[in-house]
C-alpha cells in the first residue's frame, strides 16, 4: 500500500556539536518550514496539566519546565525544493542529545519509557551538549557555538514553526534556550507571536480539525498521511503530492547518523479482534508492553478504514429505506465516520495520557547506520568525498544494516513535519480553481486556517498565540528581541505581530 521510507537521523552530541554546527545554522536558514520535537525529564502533576481553567494549566506548565529539563532535541527542516516537481521536500533531520548544567527533576516514570525506547542516559552524561536554563548570561546566545545559540539561530531564520501538541514544548523551549516564563499566559502567547513571525503550527490541531482523522496522536497522524499521500500517487490523481528527499553522505561522518527504515504497510485481515482499543484511540496503553492486545498502528488505520466504509455503507441503507418509506433523512452526529469501536472513547477519558511525549511509538522503524553531510552555500546537498546522491521515498537506496527501533526526538519532529507538509498540499489541492494570486497568498501561509492555534487537550478551541491589547510583552524578551536583531528589527517585528482584541 505505501512505500518503504528510509529516514536519516543525524545524531548531534558534545563531541561532534561544533563539527556539525554550520550544517545545522544552513539547514535551518535554507528551510521552507522546521518541525521540532523533545523529550523531557518529567511533566509534574498531571492532573494539574489538564486544569480545566487555561491559565492554571499554564502555571502547571510553567513549575514542570522550570524545575524539568529537556534531554532530547529533534530538529527537522523541510526546504522546498522549487525545481523538482511540486511539493517536493529536502530534509534534514537532526537529533539532539542535551545536558542541562542545573539541577533538575527526573521522573521515574519518564526513565522507563526512554529506555524502553532506546534513550541512552549514559550517553547524555557523558556526551550531552550542556545548557543553561532561565535568562541570558551575557552574549553567549547570540555568539558562539551553544545550545542556546542555536535556539537563536532558529529565531532569525524567522520559520514557520511546527509542533505536534506543543504547548508544553514551546513552555521548555522558552525557559531552557530563551529566557524565564512569564507569569501571565497572555504575555508568553505575546512574546511567542513575536518570537515567530512566520507562525506557528500545531499538528495535532490540525490532525484533529483540519483533517478530520479519527484518531491524532503522532504516529497514526504520520502513517495514515503516509497511507493516503502514496495512495493519491498510486492512483496517478491530478495535483500535487508530497515528495520527501534526503541526502547520502559518505565520509567519517557516516559514524554520525541513524537511519530509520519505514516499512511498507501491508495489509493486516483477519486481526481486528486483537487490537487493545484504548491505544488505538490515544497511542497509549496503561499496561505497556505487557498488554497482551495488539499496539501495531499499521492494522488499527486499516481497522478504522474498514469500519468507516462499513459505517458508510449502513448509513446509506438505512437513508434509502427511509427515503422509500418517505420519512425525513436522519441528521448528522458528531460520531458519524467513527468506528463504532471507537465511540466510547471519543469524550475526554479520565484516565487519558497528555498525548504529548509519552505517546508510544510501539517499535515504529528499525534504525541503522548510513553516511552523513551538509549543504552548500546554495542550500544543495554536500557529500564528504562522493557526489551527492538523493534518497527519495522509496527502498532502493536503504542501508544494509538495520537495528532495532527506538524513540527519537529527531524521527518525531520528521513526523511532525510530514503530517504538515501533507496537511498542506491536501489545502491545496482542495482550492481547486482559485486565482492564481491568491493560490500564491495563500501559500504563502501555508495553512491560513491553522497559523497560530495550539491544540488544548480537553478543549473545544484551540490557544491562540496573538498579542493582546490587553498585554504586554515580557522585559526579558524585550531584552532578547534586541539583543537577536537589533533595536530597529525587533521593533518592527513587534508591529507585525498577530494582535487580537480580547
Amino acid at each position: 500500500m505505501t512505500s518503504s521510507m528510509v529516514v536519516p537521523v543525524i545524531d548531534v552530541q558534545g563531541d561532534n556539536f561544533k563539527e556539525l554546527w554550520p550544517a545545522m545554522v544552513l539547514a535551518i536558514k535554507t528551510a521552507s518550514f522546521v518541525a521540532v520535537d523533545t523529550e523531557l525529564s518529567g511533566l509534574g502533576n498531571r492532573k494539574a496539566l489538564l486544569a480545566e481553567c487555561i491559565e492554571d494549566r499554564y502555571k502547571a506548565i510553567c513549575h514542570a519546565a522550570r524545575s524539568r529539563s529537556i534531554l532530547s532535541l529533534g530538529i527537522a527542516c523541510y526546504k522546498k525544493l522549487d525545481s523538482k516537481a511540486a511539493d517536493t521536500y529536502l530534509v534534514q533531520v537532526y537529533n539532539l542529545t542535551l545536558l542541562c548544567s542545573e539541577e533538575y527533576i527526573i521522573e521515574p516514570q519518564s526513565v522507563q519509557f526512554l529506555v524502553q525506547h532506546g534513550f541512552d542516559f549514559n550517553k547524555q552524561y557523558a556526551q550531552g551538549v550542556p545548557y543553561h536554563k532561565g535568562n541570558s548570561k551575557g552574549c553567549s546566545d547570540s555568539q558562539g557555538v551553544s545550545s542556546r545559540a542555536l535556539f537563536t539561530e532558529l529565531l532569525r531564520a524567522r520559520k514557520p514553526l511546527v509542533l505536534h501538541n506543543g504547548l508544553i514544548d514551546m513552555a521548555f523551549l522558552y525557559q531552557c534556550f530563551y529566557a524565564h516564563l512569564p507569569e501571565r499566559l497572555a504575555t508568553f502567547t505575546a512574546d511567542l507571536s513575536e518570537m515567530f513571525p512566520a507562525g506557528i503550527y500545531d499538528t495535532k490541531y490540525a490532525t484533529e480539525f483540519e483533517l478530520r482523522l479519527t484518531a491524532s496522536y503522532l504516529e497514526y497522524a504520520y502513517k495514515k498521511c503516509k497511507l493516503d499521500n502514496s495512495r493519491s500517487v498510486a492512483s496517478g490523481g491530478s495535483g500535487p503530492h508530497v515528495h520527501v528527499e534526503f541526502c547520502q553522505y559518505v565520509g567519517h561522518m557516516s559514524s554520525y547518523v541513524d537511519y530509520r527504515e519505514c516499512p511498507a504497510m501491508a495489509s493486516n485481515e483477519g486481526q481486528a479482534n486483537s487490537v487493545c482499543q484504548r491505544f488505538s484511540a490515544f497511542g497509549w496503553c496503561p499496561n505497556g508492553a505487557q498488554c497482551p492486545l495488539s499496539h501495531d498502528t499499521d492494522l488499527i488505520i486499516l481497522q478504522d478504514e474498514k469500519g468507516k466504509e462499513d459505517k458508510r455503507s449502513k448509513r446509506k441503507r438505512r437513508k434509502e429505506r427511509k427515503r422509500g418509506r418517505g420519512e425525513e433523512t436522519e441528521g448528522s452526529s458528531i460520531f458519524d465516520g467513527a468506528p463504532e469501536n471507537k465511540i466510547s472513547h471519543m469524550e475526554l477519558d479520565s484516565e487519558e495520557p497528555l498525548d504529548l511525549h509519552q505517546e508510544a511509538t510501539s517499535e515504529l522503524c528499525p534504525e541503522g547506520k548510513a553516511p552523513f553531510g551538509a549543504e552548500n552555500a546554495d542550500g544543495g546537498p554536500v557529500t564528504a568525498g562522493a557526489p551527492d546522491t538523493p534518497l527519495t521515498d522509496s527502498h532502493e537506496n536503504s542501508p544494509k544494516k538495520l537495528e532495532a527501533g527506538s524513540h527519537r526526538a529527531g524521527f518525531d519532529a520528521f513526523m511532525t513535519g510530514y503530517i504538515f507538509a501533507y496537511a498542506c498540499t491536501l489545502a491545496k489541492k482542495e482550492q481547486g480553481t482559485a486565482a492564481s494570486e491568491e493560490k500564491r497568498q495563500q501559500e504563502e501561509s501555508w495553512l491560513p486556517a491553522c497559523v497560530n492555534k495550539v491544540y488544548l487537550s480537553g478543549k473545544a478551541a484551540p490557544l491562540h498565540i496573538v498579542k493582546s491589547t490587553f498585554s504586554k510583552s515580557s522585559k526579558a524578551h524585550v531584552h532578547k528581541m534586541e539583543m537577536v536583531w537589533g533595536k530597529s528589527v525587533a521593533a518592527t517585528l513587534a508591529d507585525r505581530a498577530p494582535q487580537a482584541n480580547m
